[in-house]
C-alpha cells in the first residue's frame, strides 16, 4: 500500500482589506487586454467595410447624362469669363488652337483595404476641356477675378488661385463634394492662350456588361460652347 500523506490545507488567506485577491486582478487584467485587442479588430472591420462598399456608392448614370453635366459646368464658366466666340467640338493641336472636347477616366476604388488602386468595372468619370488662343490680359485678367469670386460665392471650394503678373502663369482650381468635381482654369500671359476644364464625379453606366471593351463615355462628343446665360 503506498504511503499517504496528510492532506495540506489549500484555503488561501484572506486579501487584507482595500487589496484583490489575485484571481480577481488577473480577471480584471483579462478584461483589460480583451478590450485592448479588440480595439484594433473593431477598427479592421470597419476599413474593411468602408473600402468595400466604396464601389457601391458610385451612382448609376449615362454616359451622355454626365457628359452634359461637364459641359455645362464649362459653358457656365465660359460665360463667366466673358468669353463671346463660339467654340465648335474637337482640337487641332493641343496648346494652341481652340479646343472643345470630351473625354472618359477610370474610377478606382482603393482594395479591399484601400492600399491598391483597383479600376471599377463598368464606372467612368466624364471630363471636359476647353481652350482659347488670342486672349489679351484685358480679357483674362478681369475675367479670372469675376471667376473667382463667383465660384466662391457659388459655394465652390478654391484650392489654388494665383496671379501670375505679365510674365507668369494665372490660375484658378476650384473643387466641391470632397473632390468630387472639379474645375480649372489657366492663362497663359506669354502667348495669350486660356485653357479651361471640368470633370464631375464618377458614375456606372447602366448598360455596361462584363466583356465590353473600352471605357463608357468614349464615344461622346459635345456641342458647340458658347456663352450660358447664369439661372438666377
Amino acid at each position: 500500500m503506498p504511503e499517504e500523506t496528510a492532506p495540506t490545507d489549500t484555503t488561501p488567506e484572506p486579501a487584507p482589506a482595500g487589496s484583490k485577491s489575485p484571481s480577481s486582478f488577473l480577471g480584471a487584467l483579462g478584461c483589460g487586454c480583451a478590450a485592448l485587442l479588440l480595439v484594433p479588430v473593431i477598427a479592421l472591420v470597419a476599413l474593411v467595410a468602408r473600402a468595400s462598399s466604396g464601389s457601391t456608392d458610385i451612382p448609376r448614370a449615362a454616359p451622355e447624362k454626365m457628359a452634359d453635366r461637364a459641359f455645362q459646368r464649362s459653358r457656365e464658366a465660359y460665360g463667366l469669363m466673358g468669353f463671346e466666340r463660339t467654340v465648335e467640338p474637337g482640337v487641332e493641336k493641343i496648346g494652341v488652337s481652340t479646343e472643345n472636347t470630351l473625354s472618359s477616366g477610370y474610377c478606382y476604388d482603393g482594395g479591399l483595404l484601400g492600399l491598391e488602386d483597383k479600376t471599377v468595372d463598368g464606372a467612368y468619370r466624364m471630363s471636359h476641356g476647353w481652350a482659347l488662343d488670342h486672349v489679351p490680359a484685358s480679357q483674362a485678367v478681369p475675367g479670372l477675378r469675376r471667376l473667382h469670386r463667383q465660384l466662391k460665392d457659388d459655394g465652390w471650394k478654391v484650392t489654388s488661385y494665383r496671379e501670375g503678373g505679365k510674365r507668369k502663369d494665372w490660375e484658378l482650381y476650384v473643387q466641391r463634394d470632397d473632390g468630387d468635381e472639379r474645375m480649372s482654369f489657366v492663362w497663359y500671359p506669354d502667348r495669350d492662350y486660356f485653357r479651361g476644364g471640368a470633370s464631375v464625379p464618377c458614375a456606372y453606366a447602366p448598360e455596361w456588361k462584363d466583356g465590353d471593351a473600352g471605357l463608357p463615355g468614349e464615344d461622346q462628343r459635345p456641342p458647340a460652347l458658347g456663352p450660358a446665360q447664369r439661372k438666377k
